[in-house]
């Protein structure tokens, strides 16, 4: 029988947790790659508290797995969701389940100084002049190609308004706050996540003005512990407005990143994004084309719904890095609604995410 995830999965599915249900079952595995009988991925338990129990499984599940057939090397890795908050007023490590004594999007005094988290080397704002281009999609991507390739990375969703890292990246519950200041991100797919999503009911609008909306991004910049990272990743909101501007002002940023389509309309707005960032002296580090193309599943015709080839010749015009263009795909959609990215396996579309993240480790970006 050939090695696939399919058989890594369904061998899985034989190791009983003390508690009921499998690895597969009760939705543990991350990450799972098999390439060339090399097999690796991650088990995330619901706590640490659980994780620090699950040290043996680990251990007993990484033998197993290496005495299958066509298996030479075999590496497992075991993180968790960060731990549940704190009451209200209690001190740390009392009565969990409630929700941390934290308001968020307060008008908070401006901070003096760098908003640049400690232990961040990197910070990579991904940005676009208008909503729609997938620039969440390639965040999230990005960030677990990333992780999966030995990084540290971190993501922030500033995009206040229409904040989508929660679902996207599967991870639906509210950080901890030990005492009512530090905030502890959650986990997910090797990633360390923040975003006002988290904070806040889906189905509830967020009704701020300008004051707020800096408050909430000076938060979840300098009160998150967000630990050592090689690199964080700010998903930015379209358009050229506040959060942008503080970011770039505030956070010593590396550079940022601009996703389009090729289609003239959202390039029209992608220049203005680009000369947002000139203004606001953040280097360019490249632009992605999303949505480049259609492959017909059925006939395999290829199709250019939103024009052809714009932002690579809009990089070669402004001499701006071209750093490559993504198809548009079903199953990408599908795993971004799952809240499992398609990053995660090992299709062509996660091979091409896998190749944006080489460039971004070979030139330095994290």
């Amino acid at each position: 029988m050939a090695l696939t995830r399919d058989t890594i999965l369904e061998a899985l599915t034989k190791i009983g947790l003390p508690d009921g249900g499998d690895l597969v079952s009760r939705d543990m595995i991350r990450a799972l790659t098999v390439n060339e009988g090399k097999v690796s991925f991650i088990i995330e338990a619901p706590s640490p508290a659980i994780a620090q129990q699950m040290a043996g499984l680990r251990a007993g599940v990484e033998e197993f797995i290496g005495k299958m057939d066509g298996v030479r090397q075999v590496s497992v890795a075991l993180t968790a969701h960060s731990a549940a908050p704190s009451a209200p007023g209690a001190a740390p490590g009392g009565p969990k389940g409630a929700p941390p004594t934290l308001s968020v999007g307060g008008h908070m005094k401006p901070q003096e100084g760098s908003m640049k988290p400690k232990g961040v080397k990197r910070i990579i704002g991904i940005g676009s002049g208008k909503g729609g281009v997938g620039k969440s999609t390639v965040s999230t991507n990005l960030a677990v190609a990333l992780a999966r390739q030995g990084r540290k990375v971190g993501l922030l969703d500033a995009d206040i308004y229409g904040p989508s890292v929660p679902r996207m990246m599967g991870v639906n519950k509210r950080p901890a706050s030990p005492d009512g200041k530090t905030i502890i991100p959650l986990q997910g797919h090797g990633v360390t996540l923040m975003s006002i999503g988290f904070m806040l009911p889906a189905e509830k609008a967020v009704v701020w003005r300008g004051p707020m909306l800096m408050g909430a991004l000076q938060q979840m910049l300098t009160q998150v512990e967000w630990g050592e990272l090689d690199v964080l990743l700010v998903d930015l909101p379209p358009g050229t407005g506040d959060v942008a501007m503080t970011l770039c002002q505030k956070s010593e940023v590396t550079g940022a990143i601009v996703v389009s389509t090729p289609q003239d309309v959202a390039l029209l707005d992608a220049r203005k994004a680009l000369d947002m960032f000139s203004s606001l002296k953040t280097p360019v580090l490249g632009l992605i084309e999303n949505m480049a193309t259609y492959h017909c599943p059925n006939c395999g015709h290829e199709a250019h719904i939103f024009g052809e080839g714009g932002v690579r010749t809009e990089a070669e015009k402004m001499d701006i890095p071209f750093l490559g263009a993504l198809p548009i795909d079903l199953d990408t959609r599908i795993a971004g609604d799952a809240g499992d990215p398609i990053a995660l396996g090992d299709s062509p579309m996660a091979e091409a995410y896998a190749s944006l993240a080489r460039r971004f480790i070979d030139g330095g970006m994290a």
